[in-house]
């Protein structure tokens, strides 16, 4: 497969949560209920009314800006599409979750260790694609080649406008990203996040980024892994104390 995509047909979706089981088996989340993006939750559903459930999952963006602001290449994107997380090489700065325009990362600011959080849309499990996709009992998530997927959304919105709104979300929204949905309102009455840029980000990153002298780029970051250090040395300290504690008791 050349770039792996995911298209959302929300007309299909019965609002099961079969994918959002799905996910939090295949990341090995404990099974609860979601709400909204945490550190255990990496897609939940909305429901809309009127038997309306719209998916919230990483839009996998074609030229992320969470990526363009890392300074350490913590997250990338892949030429598969997925755009990947590595927590080795993250120092906690978060700028990543600052800069997401769809407002899906998250931090465990509650670890000893804490990391970045998002979808990476089943990466791990190779050629099987995303754990949701598979586990939809409707067709209302299928993943394969973007274009492909595309193609088959743009084919069911034309050919029924009856059913649905006129337009393929995430064909332009931040430049275009890999998750696709279509539906039978437009995006905002289904609760999708307004971007308010066709372009990708990353470009507007750095038209301001650029003109920012290194020294402060580059201070801004070292504070920033500093702060994150600091603070991350109180926590360990704190686990131990707390680990001490117990085995005195």
């Amino acid at each position: 497969m050349a770039h792996r995509g995911i298209l959302v047909d929300v007309t299909k979706c019965i609002g099961c949560g079969s994918c959002v089981q799905a996910c939090q088996k295949s990341n090995e989340q404990p099974a609860h209920e979601a709400k909204g993006f945490d550190e255990q939750t990496f897609t939940f559903l909305m429901d809309r009314g009127n038997d309306v459930y719209v998916r919230r999952l990483c839009m996998h963006c074609e030229n992320p800006s969470c990526a363009s602001v890392c300074p350490v290449g913590a997250l990338r994107k892949t030429a598969a599409g997925p755009v990947t997380y590595d927590s080795a090489k993250c120092m906690g700065c978060r700028y990543c979750v600052m800069a997401c325009p769809f407002g899906v990362p998250t931090y465990e600011w509650h670890s000893a260790t804490p990391r970045v959080r998002k979808c990476q849309m089943c990466t791990h499990r190779g050629d099987a694609g995303p754990a949701c996709a598979q586990a939809c009992p409707t067709g209302a998530t299928i993943t394969g080649d973007r274009e492909q997927l595309l193609a088959e959304a743009r084919t069911r919105v034309v050919s029924d406008p009856k059913t649905y709104f006129q337009r393929v979300y995430g064909v332009t929204e931040a430049g275009g990203t890999d998750v696709l949905f279509i539906g039978p309102k437009e995006s905002a009455a289904l609760g999708l996040p307004k971007v308010t840029t066709d372009g990708a980000l990353p470009e507007l990153t750095w038209n301001a980024l650029k003109h920012i002298p290194d020294v402060v780029m580059f201070g801004g970051v070292f504070l920033g892994g500093l702060f994150w250090l600091t603070k991350r040395k109180e926590e360990v300290a704190r686990a131990e104390d707390t680990n001490r504690g117990g085995r005195h008791a």
